[in-house]
């Protein structure tokens, strides 16, 4: 009998939390209360997760339910701006966020015609009216509504009216620098890996897959795989060599990566990404590969001749190998 009792127990200690994804607002079930945040989470950084972690904690001390309201395409692509670079795909991010214990994720359109929303409509119409939100956690510079110009304030006044709550998120900082993508994306593109990882949370990546290329590293004694990323906006960091760690068919394999134009071979135009993995020799054509970046070594340079380049690739190699060992 005691044994009976015990198994409905054991299942809800074993009861993993299960993140539910929505893509329009028709997909949401009727819910009593709604707590909700706002934002592209692009990078979904320590800033975003202490927004999250306030939002899923509030949710459980108040019995409601907690939603990540983000938007697929990112608001400046669907104006118009092509050239943008994300640290985060769609897929990256709903990996990210499916273990922070929200009760739902919603991904929606953003389309011109939700952009013209004025931030009263967004707030009135969107907010109250149609998602019916009961308390809302933003960080302290999020923008909203046509022209960007609703902020903590109005939606504040507005929500106050009607009984709702809004509960501001001061900026995050790591060592006196305050957190945001964009200073993520700065210092990626500066090389400056090992900072954007501390502001990150965790290892940049980048998600793709194995392409064929032109052997060019074999011949030097350094086979690689060349890399197609997954999306065309996805942020590839400066030109150079990297300490990195690739994760295909969930093993991990340890190597160098290399990003750049092939100038001592007069290769190429546009960037190529290749990796070198160490210690492993296997055909990876078309295997989806995750490339984890830990440190950068060097600019990438034009040397005089293969057998110069060779030397080099030795030294990058060891660089890499006592990076590994000492981290």
């Amino acid at each position: 009998m005691a044994l009976k009792m015990f198994l409905p127990l054991m299942k809800i200690l074993t009861f993993v939390f299960s993140m539910n994804i929505l893509y329009s607002i028709d997909e949401l079930p009727e819910v009593e209360a709604l707590t909700i945040t706002i934002g592209t989470f692009d990078g979904v950084h320590l800033g975003h997760m202490e927004i999250i972690n306030q939002l899923v904690e509030l949710s459980k001390s108040t019995g409601k339910e907690s939603l990540l309201l983000t938007f697929d395409p990112h608001p400046r692509q669907a104006l118009g701006d092509q050239q943008i670079s994300l640290l985060t795909t769609l897929d990256e991010k709903i990996k990210l966020l499916k273990n922070t214990g929200l009760n739902y994720l919603m991904v929606l359109p953003f389309t011109k015609e939700f952009s013209s929303l004025t931030a009263d409509e967004f707030i009135l119409d969107f907010l109250i009216a149609k998602l019916k939100v009961s308390e809302i956690i933003i960080g302290y510079d999020h923008r909203f509504g046509k022209g960007r110009v609703g902020d903590v304030f109005l939606l504040r006044q507005l929500f106050e009216l009607t009984n709702r709550k809004v509960h501001e998120i001061p900026a995050q900082d790591i060592d006196s620098i305050v957190i945001s993508s964009t200073k993520i994306r700065n210092a990626l593109k500066m090389g400056q890996i090992e900072t954007a990882n501390r502001l990150l949370g965790y290892n940049y990546r980048i998600t793709g897959t194995v392409i064929k290329g032109k052997q060019l590293g074999k011949s030097l004694g350094f086979p690689t795989a060349n890399i197609k990323p997954n999306s065309p906006f996805k942020l590839i960091p400066q030109d150079g060599v990297y300490v990195v760690h690739c994760i295909i068919e969930g093993r991990i394999l340890k190597g160098m990566m290399n990003i750049g134009k092939r100038p001592t071979m007069n290769e190429s135009v546009d960037s190529i990404i290749e990796v070198h993995l160490f210690d492993f020799n296997a055909d990876l054509y078309d295997k989806a590969i995750i490339i984890e970046l830990l440190s950068w070594i060097r600019e990438e340079q034009k040397f005089n001749g293969k057998e110069a380049l060779i030397t080099q690739l030795i030294n990058d190699e060891t660089e890499a190998r006592l990076w590994l060992s000492a981290h």
